[in-house]
This record gives structure tokens, C-alpha cells and sequence, in this order.
């Protein structure tokens, strides 16, 4: 801001100006004009500056909000991070306690972990099935084998420069059958190894392991699951053994294990012992869908119709692979409604079904109480069918586990699939069951 008092804006009289007051006072004049004509030149740098500062504190502020909804959205993703990891870790330790005590499902599940981490070449799937004999404490493990053709064949590649091509150098037939079977043997023994050694509550006595291949039989062309390999084993027989220096078919011949004098021939054999199916829970089912048709309301019907309606549909759903689907008794929502084996090697196994037969939609504890049974039952998978429609927490809590949530919409088209026709109208249902109570 210019000072009026400085010595530029004073006028410097001298004796003439003095005497003649016209001159004096333009002299006067002239330091008035100079010091205004300055200050407007301030006052308008001063405007744009305060301007300038005004939009920089309006920037500034709108940087500080998102910096303070960035640190307020990081602080809920840690409050929530942190919860999901105490969660986890209480699960974990409690999963840890009962496998511990000798639950049955909880040491099936910790042998699948132990089986799930094991560090093996890619042409291994990990691919396997478990049962747990609480009585005889035996484990027994169905696993599923690579086939001769997934062992690499190329023993090297060779650059032949007078035709500037790759030749590709390949193992005989008999050494490679005589590494599929080194392979098939070794695999077999750290199966048993990793289990036993990671058995640290010692509720495993002894273990059976049954080797399985999927693969094209040379004679009919068709796809066939043999068993190839077969060997049960105590755990203080095993660790007798010096894993190191064995030679691995003479150890497991040693072990009494069942198999063909060449593995590489895919001979099927007689497990020594399997995952039995039996299940005391099972009912004699009977068909529904010959009594639907389009003006069936299946939110309606009787909710033990509705259990036997899930198992038929189900069933037609696995028969095509040779699965089946057992009905369980009547638990009116009480836990599992059916069972389904599913043979496939691949995405197979033990698969549990329930059906809820709602008029309102399907929260989170009913996806929950899924999943548990899951884990208790040692399944594969879980199904959860309703006639209505699942909240937003259910779809949450299904992802990345191995649950299948099914809606009405689902239904109907698994129904119209099979050649059937029904309608789901959930107002007029709750509208019945009002009537009835």
C-alpha cells in the first residue's frame, strides 16, 4: 500500500514555488494524482490477489475434505480389516480347538488344508476326497492320479541350423513308464508323510489311500475312473521308515499297498477301503413334479413337497454324470434336506442341498448356517434353494466360498429345464399361511 507521507508523493517546494502559490499548488496537484493513480494500481493488484487467495483456500479446503473422506474411508477399511482378521483368527482357533477334541469334520477339513498346501508339480490337481472313521480313527483319503499323458514327453529341444528348426527329442515309451510309476509312488508316500507328520493332535492311527485315474480306456474309447493303487497304513508303522533312502515301490510294496506290476497300464483294482455313501439320515423320496402344473404356486405348497421337490430336480440335474441325491429326514429347516454325490472327478464330491421354502427374503444367518454345515458334513459344495430372493449380507457372505445361492427365478427355470411348469407367488402365499394360523 503506498504511504501518502513518502517522500515521492511530497512535493518539494523550492523558493519561486513558494512565492508563486499557482505554482505551488500545481505541484501539490501533481504528487495527489501520482499517489491515487498508484494506489488504485494497489487496491486493483490487491483485488486480484485476494482473489488469487480466495480461489487457493477454496482449492485448498476442497483438497482438505477429500484428504479427510480419504483418511475417514481408510480408517473404516482398517476398523473393518481389522474385524474380518479377528473374526478369522477366532475361527481359526476355534476350528483348531475342535479338530483338537477329535470332531470328525473339523479333522477331515485340516487334512484337506494340509493336502490343498502341498507343494507338487502342475500335472498334480490336488484333486481329492476325504473321510474320517471317528471309531477306528482311520483317515481315509480318495485322491485322484495324473494319467500317463500328463507326465511331460519331451526330453529336450534341438536347434538344427541346416533346416533352422526346432527338433523336438522325446523320452522312450519305457522310461516313461517306468517314471509314472516312480512318480505315482513317491506321490503316494508323501500323501501319507504330509498327513501323519501334520497330525499333531494325534487323532489319526492309521491312514488308507486309494490312487484313482480318470483317463480314455485305449479299448472301448470311453472315458472310465479306475483305481490303481491302494494301500492302508498304520502311523507308527510309517514313521518307522526312513523316507530318504527308501526305494518308493519296494516301501510301498513293503506296506502291503495294493497295485498292478506296472502302473503305467492302468490296471483297475479293489480299494482296500472307501469313502462309504451310507448315511443313516437318508428317507425313502418320492416324485412331486407329476402333481405341478402352471397354476402350482410353489411357495404354497407343503414344505416337506417342497424338500422332495428340490432332491427330484437335483437328481435329474447329477444323473446325467451317474450322481444321485438322497433326501435326508424331515428337518423342517433344521439342516440338511438332501445329499448329492457327485462322481466327477473334477468339480464332484459330497454336495449338500437345503431348501427353504420362504415368502420373505433370506438373510445372512441362513447362508451362515449353509456353510457350517458344509464344513460339519466335509462336503464339497452347498446349494441353498428358497422361493424367494436373498438380501444383500447373503450374496456378501457367499462369495468366494463354495456355496451356490438359488433364487425363485432359478427355480422356475430349473423346473421349465426338466419339461415342468409351476408359478411362485410369494403375496398370495403369505396370504394362506395368514388364513391357516
Amino acid at each position: 500500500m503506498p504511504d501518502k507521507n513518502s517522500p515521492e508523493y511530497t512535493p518539494r517546494l523550492s523558493l519561486l514555488s513558494k512565492i508563486i502559490k499557482p505554482l505551488a499548488e500545481k505541484q501539490i496537484k501533481e504528487c495527489e494524482l501520482r499517489y491515487l493513480k498508484d494506489m488504485s494500481a494497489w487496491e486493483q493488484q490487491k483485488l486480484e490477489i485476494d482473489e488469487q487467495n480466495a480461489e487457493l483456500e477454496k482449492l485448498h479446503q476442497e483438497e482438505l475434505k477429500e484428504w479427510e473422506n480419504k483418511v475417514q474411508e481408510w480408517e473404516q477399511r482398517k476398523s473393518e480389516f481389522l474385524e474380518k482378521q479377528r473374526l478369522f483368527n477366532e475361527n481359526i482357533q476355534a476350528f483348531l480347538a475342535r479338530y483338537h477334541e477329535g470332531d470328525a469334520p473339523s479333522i477331515v477339513e485340516y487334512c484337506k488344508l494340509v493336502l490343498k498346501n502341498s507343494v507338487l508339480p502342475a500335472c498334480i490337481k490336488k484333486d481329492f476326497e476325504i473321510e474320517y472313521i471317528p471309531e477306528t480313527k482311520i483317515l481315509i483319503v480318495e485322491y485322484m492320479l495324473p494319467t500317463p499323458d500328463d507326465l511331460p514327453k519331451i526330453k529336450e529341444v534341438k536347434y538344427v541350423h541346416s533346416n533352422n528348426e526346432l527338433k523336438e527329442i522325446y523320452y522312450s515309451v519305457s522310461f516313461l513308464e517306468k517314471l509314472y510309476d516312480a512318480t505315482i509312488y513317491r506321490l503316494l508316500l508323501r500323501i501319507i508323510h504330509e498327513l501323519f507328520e501334520a497330525d499333531t493332535a494325534k487323532v489319526i492311527d492309521a491312514i488308507s489311500l486309494n490312487g484313482w485315474v480318470d483317463y480314455i480306456n485305449k479299448a472301448t474309447g470311453k472315458n472310465e475312473l479306475a483305481c490303481i493303487a491302494s494301500i492302508q497304513v498304520k502311523k507308527e508303522e510309517f514313521e518307522e521308515i526312513d523316507l530318504r533312502n527308501v526305494d518308493p515301490k519296494a516301501c510301498f510294496k513293503n506296506l502291503k499297498g495294493v497295485g498292478s506290476s506296472k502302473l503305467a497300464g492302468i490296471t483297475p483294482i479293489q480299494p482296500i477301503l472307501q469313502i462309504s455313501k451310507s448315511d443313516r439320515r437318508f428317507i425313502q423320496s418320492y416324485d412331486v413334479t407329476n402333481e405341478l402344473d402352471a397354476s402350482t404356486n410353489l411357495a404354497a405348497i407343503d414344505w416337506e413337497d417342497f424338500e422332495h421337490l428340490i432332491r427330484e430336480l437335483f437328481e435329474k440335474e447329477f444323473s446325467a454324470n451317474g450322481g444321485e441325491v438322497k433326501v435326508t429326514q424331515a428337518s423342517r429347516d433344521g439342516g440338511v434336506d438332501a445329499i448329492a454325490f457327485d462322481p466327477d472327478p473334477i468339480r464332484g464330491g459330497k454336495i449338500v442341498i437345503q431348501a427353504k421354502r420362504y415368502t420373505n427374503v433370506v438373510g445372512v444367518a441362513a447362508v451362515r448356517d449353509l456353510y457350517g454345515t458344509v464344513v460339519n458334513e466335509g462336503a464339497t459344495k452347498g446349494i441353498l434353494v428358497t422361493t424367494s430372493d436373498y438380501g444383500p449380507g447373503a450374496y456378501e457372505f457367499a462369495k468366494n466360498k463354495p456355496l451356490t445361492l438359488l433364487n425363485g427365478s432359478h427355480l422356475l427355470y430349473l423346473l421349465e429345464k426338466h419339461g415342468h411348469k409351476a408359478r411362485i407367488d410369494l403375496q398370495e402365499a403369505k396370504l394362506l399361511n395368514k388364513n391357516k394360523t
